[in-house]
């Protein structure tokens, strides 16, 4: 300690900490006294070495591409037979593709108040399209705004009036496909947001890092114009010498296998099928202007990628793709989202982080990912402290680690009535990796599903006394789960 005195620990701290720097003040010290002296040089460098490592590393970049109503298998990567997503491809080549990503809640506007606070609906308070009750203190973008960096959100809110103040750069718009600006000229909202990211990016605080929130409208549909999904017509080319595969369950008679509260023509589940699905013409038009829609997203992403690049900022920005909610394609005879199927809970998440080894470029991971995670990755990866409020987890660990022995194999899905129980009543669920529960709190009614031997859910096994066990377990971890949510 005598020598730690000398010097002080300040003084230790302003000069680069190695072993000449100890020793050669001192040069006649006797061997003992040496090897005390080592000994706490060691423990020095074990306490200081990975904070000042740290504090010498400049903090990563963040972007989010945040698409609309995107289901996971609705990209090449996924091996969709007619989709084209090439950047977005690319951006898995370079990162990592995660095959079981779900959202809590498959509607936008709460989706989008997990993604901000890491919370499930049952926290956040935002049952629908309200601002949530969670403090902007304790959201990604506050907190990060708080800590030096230069914030950005782009594109659809849909958590009541959006908070412009709270963002250096905040444009929020959404609803139509096509937007009127300022001069009385049309612009598409898809080739907006890709000029707006492009001009925070040439625009931004040089002297701070990043964070951006790309939030794009598309692929959502306009919902009061016939056409639904309106692309710019550079795409109008497009898929017009394809032929969409029509799902093996949009049949009525897979409809008919639906709660009869949900298997009706007042549904807006099934209005909605009506509008775009309900003919085999029908589903061809609508699908592929759906399609063009998500390759013009595709397209935008490769430009805002490129101009990452083009400033050098591409190997010091986490970048995540990911999606507000899952999407009927016409399976079930439904369109939309909202209920806990599926087609409806399951997402793309893509992520490109800096830190990723390279044996795990480029791979895949099976682990289930939840929107709640994005909030607690994003802050983690700052190096910004993750409230105790937020409920999800840092899904780098996925990739960072060697082996992770105690993530999720469950979680609690949750959805609240929106208009009336006719309109889209309220839905719960407890999803597995082989088996769900599903209960309808509105009519008290359940299902349950064997995923490996029926993963289009097509059969109730509710009353199956072959499961009665095991329906007896999952109304427990049900119970559990679902109180862990508050």
């Amino acid at each position: 300690m005598g020598l730690m005195r000398q010097m002080g620990l300040m003084g230790v701290l302003k000069q680069p900490i190695t072993l000449i720097t100890l020793i050669s003040p001192i040069c006649s010290i006797s061997p003992i006294d040496l090897i005390v002296m080592l000994k706490r040089f060691l423990l020095l460098a074990g306490c200081l070495g990975f904070s000042l490592i740290a504090a010498a590393q400049p903090k990563p970049n963040i972007l989010i591409l945040y698409a609309d109503d995107w289901r996971h298998d609705t990209l090449g990567a996924a091996g969709h037979p007619v989709v084209k997503t090439p950047h977005l491809d690319q951006l898995a080549r370079e990162g990592i593709r995660f095959t079981r990503a779900h959202v809590t809640t498959s509607i936008c506007g709460v989706s989008r108040a997990t993604l901000f606070t890491g919370q499930w609906m049952s926290r956040h308070g935002n049952p629908a399209f309200e601002m949530f009750k969670t403090p902007w203190s304790e959201t990604y973008p506050g907190l990060l705004r708080a800590n030096g960096y230069y914030t950005g959100h782009i594109g659809k809110w849909h958590n009541g009036k959006f908070p412009a103040e709270a963002f250096d750069f905040g444009r929020s718009y959404a609803g139509t496909h096509f937007i009127k600006q300022a001069d009385g000229s049309t612009i598409h909202v898809t080739q907006k947001n890709e000029n707006d990211a492009l001009e925070f990016l040439r625009t931004r605080s040089k002297d701070k890092p990043f964070v951006l929130t790309l939030a794009f409208f598309a692929t959502h549909a306009e919902d009061q114009h016939p056409k639904q999904y309106l692309y710019q017509p550079t795409s109008a080319a497009l898929y017009q010498n394809v032929t969409i595969p029509i799902p093996t369950t949009a049949g009525d008679e897979y409809f008919k296998l639906l709660p009869p509260f949900i298997a009706n023509e007042k549904n807006e589940g099934r209005n909605r099928w009506h509008w775009r699905f309900d003919t085999p013409e029908k589903y061809q038009e609508y699908m592929k202007a759906y399609y063009r829609l998500a390759t013009e997203v595709d397209s935008t992403a490769g430009r805002v990628l490129a101009e990452l690049k083009a400033q050098g900022l591409d190997e010091n920005t986490l970048v995540i793709f990911t999606t507000d909610n899952g999407y009927f394609h016409g399976e079930h005879g439904l369109a939309d989202k909202w209920y806990p199927y599926e087609e409806s809970i399951r997402v793309p998440l893509i992520v490109r982080d800096p830190r990723m080894p390279k044996a795990k470029r480029g791979t895949t991971n099976d682990a289930l990912a939840l929107n709640v995670d994005t909030a607690p990755t994003i802050l983690a990866a700052a190096g910004v402290s993750v409230p105790a409020t937020m409920q999800g987890r840092d899904f780098a660990e996925l990739y960072l680690k060697a082996k992770v022995r105690d993530w999720r194999q469950d979680y609690f899905y949750e959805h609240a009535t929106i208009r009336s129980t006719d309109f889209i009543p309220s839905s719960e669920a407890l999803v597995q990796r082989d088996v769900k529960y599903l209960y309808w709190p509105d009519f008290k009614y359940e299902e349950l599903f064997d995923l490996k031997r029926d993963p289009q859910e097509t059969r109730n096994l509710i009353n199956d006394s072959k499961y009665a066990k095991r329906l007896t377990a999952l109304r427990q971890r049900f119970a559990a789960v679902k109180a862990a949510a508050k």
